[in-house]
């Protein structure tokens, strides 16, 4: 199934896909949820993150061909960052240029969505936790962290530095998804999540390990080679196989 969260005269609602509408739920994505009868026109609508999380985790290093783009050695295991959840927009939602800034880069991404709390969960039972998949542009600011590792967190943190959506799908096989970032319309970046040093079920088990994943935390699975500047003015699109394509300006 394919859902949405959004804002329609200034209310937020969750809803479901239907041949170019979106069908209002009453409940809970995480726990049970029906349909109320209303629907709206996507055209009508504003796209919202598809989720609230706690935390944003960002897997680094997870393409082999990016890996090697950079120059950099392929790790032993996941290596991760977080991202605020103040950072997080929707579809069709502004990047914003931050005042001062060198290059902004996209990193186009596939995200997890968690379904329940998840703590020392095996990979075997991993994907009893995730509720589903969305696109994700993991915006960062790279002559920061080109000039010191320790400036992660503010390279990647600024607010809206962190497209989600348009939607948040279930029953797709996270491994084996074609994903293609596009700036202004040209294509940047291509992959597929088979190509990745570690599978989405490998992940969620690490990190169930060192922390406790909660309903709505979002597990960005890393980008493939291709990362490059974008520009006030540009337009990035991140579409993923099955799920659809996030589109965001740059101001």
């Amino acid at each position: 199934m394919k859902f949405a969260r959004f804002s329609y005269h200034g209310r937020t609602h969750t809803g479901v896909i239907r041949q170019g509408e979106i069908a209002v739920l009453s409940g809970s994505l995480f726990t049970h949820f029906e349909e109320t009868g209303e629907s709206y026109a996507l055209s009508d609508i504003k796209f919202l993150p598809p989720t609230v999380p706690t935390k944003v985790v960002c897997i680094g290093l997870n393409y082999y061909e990016h890996i090697e783009e950079i120059g950099a050695q392929v790790p032993e295991k996941p290596i991760y960052f977080l991202k605020p959840p103040s950072s997080l927009i929707g579809h069709e939602s502004a990047i914003l240029y931050p005042k001062g800034a060198e290059r902004v880069d996209y990193e186009g991404e596939l995200a997890i969505v968690i379904k329940k709390k998840m703590k020392d969960v095996p990979e075997h039972k991993t994907m009893e936790y995730v509720l589903g998949l969305s696109c994700f542009n993991d915006v960062t600011e790279r002559a920061l962290v080109s000039k010191n590792p320790l400036l992660l967190t503010l390279s990647k943190g600024f607010d809206t530095f962190g497209p989600i959506g348009p939607y948040l799908v279930t029953d797709l096989d996270p491994n084996n998804l074609n994903i293609r970032t596009y700036l202004n319309g040209r294509l940047m970046q291509e992959g597929n999540t088979k190509n990745c040093v570690f599978n989405v079920q490998q992940i969620l088990h690490h990190l169930s390990t060192w922390m406790t994943l909660l309903p709505g935390d979002i597990v960005a699975t890393g980008t493939p080679k291709g990362i490059a500047p974008m520009k006030p003015g540009d337009v990035v699109e991140v579409e993923i196989e099955g799920i659809g394509k996030l589109r965001n300006r740059v101001e």
